[in-house]
């Protein structure tokens, strides 16, 4: 019945993308169809794009990563368990990093699967939990620290404040990016290294909390010139190669790089949490929802 009432929302959506076919600068390709690829998950989460197209996602609940194999759309199981692993992103060297919630850890997982831990705490501190993560050029990681409190966790140390944080190209040193966030989640950079963009999506029930702002990033990697992007939050980030900027949450809304909505894509579940460009071209939209994971064709690219 689920799948029905998902095909029958396809349907009215295919009727709102028609109405804008005049607007002939839509990054939404010309009669695409928002696909539901899989459902039946738990909760997915932190898709991560490799060099092929393919996409890396999560089923957190079920710590398991799942891969969508962009030449036939299958997906399958790639590693279980996964530590907990949440947002994902894939390094310079073709090595898939993850925020391993289970011990506030971020891992580095190699093509046969190995693991090496990269963070393990901060001043000696569990890290809150960290949610999502984006590479910069040079190899350096920026992080979302957040604090959702996780029925697997066993521990009584308190939080310690909600920032983003920056590893070093080397791996070797961990720092304080920025701060003074409510919860922050989606994190993105434009493909120059030289913009930062960071999602506050702050407490239910609260907006003034909910805004995304964006850096100027340093030579060091140290971020300055915090501007508010826009007056909303979001769980997950990426960009199009316009510099369009898609934040999620309810569907898939889009601001182009002044901050102005350009478009909102409607998806059929109570919450999306994140998005990716897959395919070979980087013109396929990946959606991670509640128990399911979408696609939909687009004019406009993604940018590894």
């Amino acid at each position: 019945m689920k799948s029905q009432n998902k095909t029958l929302f396809v349907f009215a959506l295919l009727i709102t993308l028609s109405s804008c076919k005049a607007q002939t600068t839509s990054i939404i390709k010309e009669g695409a169809e928002l696909t539901l690829v899989a459902d039946g998950y738990d909760f997915t989460e932190g898709p991560a794009v490799d060099k092929n197209g393919d996409v890396y996602f999560t089923d957190q609940p079920n710590d398991r990563i799942v891969k969508w194999d962009a030449s036939d759309n299958s997906v399958s199981d790639w590693m279980k368990p996964s530590g907990r692993s949440n947002g994902l992103y894939f390094d310079l060297d073709g090595n898939l990093i993850a925020c391993a919630d289970e011990k506030n850890e971020i891992w580095r997982i190699d093509v046969e699967k190995n693991i090496t831990v990269l963070v393990k705490d901060f001043e000696n501190k569990k890290l809150n939990g960290p949610n999502d993560l984006w590479i910069d050029t040079k190899g350096g990681i920026y992080l979302t620290d957040p604090h959702y409190k996780r029925p697997y966790w066993n521990r009584t140390q308190d939080t310690i404040p909600k920032r983003v944080y920056y590893l070093s190209p080397d791996n070797e040193e961990i720092s304080i990016a920025a701060e003074n966030y409510s919860q922050p989640n989606g994190i993105i950079g434009i493909p120059d290294g030289k913009t930062l963009y960071v999602a506050d999506i702050g407490y239910p029930g609260s907006s003034s909390d909910k805004k995304t702002y964006s850096y100027s990033i340093q030579a060091d990697g140290s971020l300055i010139n915090k501007r508010v992007f826009c007056e909303m939050g979001s769980d997950g980030m990426t960009i199009d190669n316009k510099g369009n900027v898609y934040l999620t949450g309810n569907g898939v809304t889009v601001f182009n790089s002044n901050g102005k909505q350009i478009e909102h894509i409607k998806i059929p579940e109570a919450w999306t949490a994140n998005v990716t460009f897959g395919g070979p071209n980087q013109d396929i939209l990946f959606i991670t929802a509640m128990d399911s994971v979408y696609t939909l064709e687009m004019n406009v690219n993604g940018i590894r």
